[in-house]
């Protein structure tokens, strides 16, 4: 009796994981790499363009500024033995002056490289995360995570759909911009 009842919850416990085993549904999970998005894909590329293009007439503004500045350190440095010191202390405080103009020009341009960074971005954050949603459902993802952020220290490159992504994000980006043209 002792037998059957312990061969009977033997046999119960079994089916019970067969039935689990069988009827679990695989996770799906995928892994994708923005900073690769970023550097690969065209809409990526296009804004490290973009970026690179401002910050160099950014840069290229600043020097013509500098250098500036410099000539006319040199200039009130020559012509200070000859000066009244009223004159003299007059150009000093103008020259203060550009040089505070120059320091809010540089902040300024800082700031404005940081947003336009942050702008282009964000845009292809958003369009990227957008394919990404997309991507999970139609292909029943439970989860897609960005590998750097996450804090992902191993994934298997099976998981990673960056390499889907970015040829799908690259005919999206075409779109979008032949439109743009058109408009």
């Amino acid at each position: 009796m002792q037998t059957a009842k312990i061969a009977s919850a033997a046999a119960i416990l079994f089916l019970f994981s067969l039935t689990v085993s069988y009827g679990a549904d695989v996770a799906k999970i995928g892994v994708v790499d923005f900073q690769r998005i970023l550097e690969v894909s065209t809409a990526g590329k296009s804004a490290q363009a973009e970026i690179k293009s401002q910050g160099e007439k950014m840069e290229t503004d600043l020097k013509k500024k500098e250098g500036e500045l410099e000539e006319l350190k040199k200039r009130l440095e020559r012509e200070a033995l000859v000066m009244s010191r009223e004159m003299r202390e007059e150009k000093e405080r103008e020259f203060r002056i550009k040089i505070n103009d120059f320091k809010s020009l540089e902040k300024k341009y800082k700031e404005e490289f940081k947003v336009l960074n942050n702008r282009l971005v964000n845009r292809i954050k958003k369009d990227v995360f957008e394919l990404i949603e997309e991507t999970g459902k139609k292909e029943g993802y439970l989860l897609i995570i960005e590998k750097n952020e996450a804090g992902v220290m191993y994934s298997p490159t099976t998981i990673d759909i960056t390499d889907k992504l970015i040829p799908q994000y690259n005919d999206k980006f075409a779109k979008q911009t032949k439109s743009k043209t058109q408009e």
